[in-house]
């Protein structure tokens, strides 16, 4: 696959400086290059890492950041389940980002009523766009194989249309959520996957080795025009026959 790079690290402490360089230079190359730098974020323990090595760096201008999360559970942002909240308790509060640059859902709304005017926030953040390319997107895999909320077997992966669409019947709780779909994951400038563990060995292995071939969703993402990442630590890369990049101590993507 053009363009793609599969980045592996000892261990998670290793991968996570990496990644937080990814986004800061990603930030200045976006802003240098039209004023402003939009970033999608998942859940998952990328919550904790990008808190961590973010805050590790010198103090970034984050305000002419835009934020926008790929996909969201539908409860309120005090449920420990709310990525948004996750992100609101141990991110938001100590980077300078504005309110106004935070795309939140309106979880007060049914989950169909609710992906809509997601949707709806994100036209207005990219008027004219019949996709919205976003600078970069962070995704997770989990160990059946999904990303964002698009999981094995579900008519979601077929979406074509919709930018943001609502699951109500989510394999893994809670069922009720709404998603980025694969024309905007793979619209995007720059798609990072974060995976660690021995747990997803397995399936990354078939995500990575056997391309459009693979049942799993993860494997779908593809930029048409921008670069992938899969920045992965020892233990999931066990089973990994293919050439990867093992990059010393102190690297930048």
């Amino acid at each position: 696959m053009a363009g793609r790079r599969v980045v592996v690290f000892p261990s998670s402490a290793e991968l996570g400086p990496v990644l937080a360089h990814l986004v800061i230079s990603r930030a200045e190359k976006a802003i240098a290059s039209h004023g402003r730098f939009t970033l999608g974020l998942s859940g998952g323990s990328l919550v904790s890492m990008l808190s961590k090595e973010l805050l590790a760096l010198p103090q970034p201008d984050c305000s002419k950041w835009v934020i926008g999360f790929c996909d969201e559970r539908l409860v309120s942002f005090d449920d420990p389940e709310s990525t948004f909240g996750l992100y609101k308790n141990q991110l938001f509060p100590k980077i300078n980002i504005p309110e106004s640059g935070i795309l939140t859902i309106d979880s007060s709304l049914p989950v169909a009523e609710c992906a809509e005017d997601y949707a709806c926030k994100l036209k207005q953040v990219f008027p004219g766009e019949e996709f919205p390319v976003f600078d970069l997107l962070l995704l997770g895999m989990g160990p059946d194989g999904h990303t964002c909320s698009l999981f094995p077997g579900h008519p979601l992966l077929e979406e074509t249309k919709k930018i943001v669409a609502p699951i109500s019947d989510s394999p893994k709780p809670p069922p009720q959520r709404v998603t980025m779909t694969f024309p905007v994951v793979n619209a995007a400038r720059c798609v990072a996957f974060v995976s660690t563990g021995g747990s997803k060995a397995t399936v990354l292995k078939e995500v990575l080795e056997d391309g459009k071939a693979s049942p799993y969703p993860a494997a779908r993402v593809a930029p048409t025009s921008g670069e992938l990442f899969w920045l992965i630590d020892d233990p999931a890369a066990a089973a990994l026959t293919i050439q990867v990049e093992r990059p010393g101590a102190g690297a930048k993507l």
